[in-house]
């Protein structure tokens, strides 16, 4: 089993996530991170799936999610054939704020990006592995708050949603 990230380029954004987990769902397959966001082009919206799977199964969801009407196309990489980050924030009590947990923050290259009277919220930029990590470290810190998004993602090879259009 591999860690593949799927793109989905679709036209008509409602209802088109119920359409794609129901494909999972009826696998019986995890999606381990999902994001959507709108594309460079007016009206096309992309949908980017972190799975971990055999290449057969990431194959057939493909194909799968390509039958689906307002899907313009889907395609996979493996985690080598992708550029990709995810973003995490963390809140923390403003009193647990120390030369230690400075030395923490800059050695992550995490970033202070809201400060309140009662707490601070920091952001860290990277891998999963790497905002896990700043987690663990954060919990004797008390943490108050913790969210991190789904992989957002871009292929390495040069594809373009133009060159998909088409």
């Amino acid at each position: 089993m591999k860690r593949y990230t799927i793109f989905v380029i679709t036209e008509n954004f409602i209802g088109i996530l119920n359409r794609i987990t129901i494909i999972f769902t009826r696998r019986g397959i995890n999606i381990d991170a999902l994001t959507a966001s709108e594309s460079r082009i007016a009206g096309i919206h992309r949908i980017t799936i972190e799975v971990t799977v055999s290449e057969e199964t990431v194959i057939h969801l493909v194909n799968q999610i390509e039958k689906i009407i307002d899907v313009i196309k889907a395609f996979y990489h493996e985690d080598s054939g992708v550029v990709y980050q995810e973003i995490a924030l963390y809140k923390i009590p403003v009193t647990r704020l120390d030369s230690g947990l400075e030395k923490i923050i800059r050695q992550h290259n995490a970033k202070i990006i809201a400060a309140e009277p009662e707490f601070v919220v920091l952001e860290l930029t990277g891998h999963k592995e790497q905002t896990q990590e700043l987690l663990e470290i954060l919990k004797s810190y008390g943490l108050l708050e913790f969210a991190r998004s789904g992989r957002v993602a871009v292929a390495r090879r040069m594809l373009t949603i133009d060159t998909l259009l088409k």
